[in-house]
């Protein structure tokens, strides 16, 4: 029985349909309508393709011609990969808002521990709500999420409710949900494995359940212990962060779009304050400051100024309005935020000009 204290919160976030509702975002005349992305309707392979390309059989690593047969009206997108990761940057600093244990599984997915967060929020299912809300602000995309106490139960669970939703699997249910889960739907058991699971007569978790540790290491090698223990809600695995801090920052999205200079600049003040807070509390500091810029249109500009040395409170509130000023504001403004980059996190934090010294093991981003 797994004790209350050792308990961990994970979720497992998923973008839904990511590659190519990026395309459709950025192309709206394509919304709502069947599409791929790679290949074309002469050669290649799908990449990925949109939920209404799905309702016809079209998948990811199918030949375009297969797809074609499925969909002849089927739009063929060129992959855009700087696109794609300049998106899952920006999810991924949500994430970070929340927790440093991250462990990203793809530009378009990501494991996070938030049993202890940055927000001090109890509720797990809460902090996924609020990531999916924040994605969807940001990036006009549609999240999946999942919410267990390991990462097998949390990425088996974002599959329930897609697209755009979440699902939890508690503790206490997990073992009946994995007794009744198709064996093919097991995280990490593939086509192949499947079948052959289904030559010895395993067709659910509950069959699974009823085979003895001997008998699955003898038929599936090592993988016959992570079998054994998945299908009781056993899944060791930490959420590895593999990210050294870039930046900081702090951001706000506004009710209403700030038109005037003067509103922009009340605007910023409590955003300079919020990031002044943080860095505070972090011990870390960065001689690049940006100010981000997102306007009524969703268009994002991005304005940096770079210092020889590390800046004190006044500093920082004095280059970010100068840098809101340095030249025009051509449209109404529906976000600004503001960040640090260049930071010193390697060996020291660096704390408003003093220097702290502090084990890197120890250090927080």
């Amino acid at each position: 029985m797994i004790q209350a204290s050792e308990i961990r919160k994970i979720i497992h976030v998923d973008m839904d349909a990511f590659y190519a509702s990026v395309e459709q975002l950025d192309q709206p005349e394509w919304r709502g309508k069947p599409l791929a992305v790679g290949g074309n309707a002469e050669r290649g392979v799908i990449a990925a393709a949109s939920y209404e390309a799905r309702k016809y059989g079209v998948r990811s690593a199918m030949s375009s011609i297969l797809a074609v047969k499925k969909c002849p009206h089927l739009i063929f997108a060129k992959p855009r990969f700087d696109r794609y990761k300049e998106i899952s940057l920006i999810i991924r600093d949500i994430f970070y808002e929340y927790t440093d244990l991250v462990e990203p599984l793809s530009l378009d997915e990501a494991f996070l521990d938030v049993t202890e967060n940055k927000k001090d929020i109890k509720s797990a299912i809460l902090i996924a709500r609020q990531i999916r809300e924040a994605i969807k602000e940001e990036t006009g995309l549609n999240a999946s999420a999942g919410v267990s106490y390991n990462k097998f139960l949390a990425k088996t669970a974002s599959d329930i409710n897609k697209p755009n939703g979440q699902a939890v699997i508690l503790p206490q249910d997990a073992e009946a949900f994995l007794e009744k889960l198709p064996i093919e739907r097991f995280f990490g058991i593939g086509k192949v494995t499947t079948e052959k699971m289904k030559g010895f007569g395993i067709h659910c978790g509950a069959d699974l359940k009823q085979f003895s540790l001997q008998f699955l290491t003898t038929k599936f090698g090592k993988s016959g212990l992570h079998y054994f223990n998945i299908v009781r809600g056993v899944h060791l695995s930490e959420v590895q962060p593999n990210r050294i801090r870039k930046s900081i920052s702090a951001e706000n999205t506004f009710d209403q779009d700030l038109i005037s200079l003067e509103d922009m600049k009340m605007g910023l003040l409590p955003i300079i304050k919020e990031l002044i807070r943080r860095i505070e509390k972090s011990g870390i500091n960065g001689r690049t400051i940006t100010l981000k810029i997102k306007y009524n249109d969703y268009s994002v500009q991005t304005r940096s100024r770079t210092l020889e040395q590390y800046p004190d409170k006044k500093q920082i509130e004095e280059l970010a309005f100068e840098i809101l000023n340095q030249e025009e504001i051509p449209k109404p403004v529906r976000l600004l935020g503001l960040g640090l980059s260049n930071l010193n996190i390697t060996e020291e934090h660096v704390h408003f000009g003093k220097q702290l010294l502090i084990p890197f093991e120890s250090t927080e981003d």
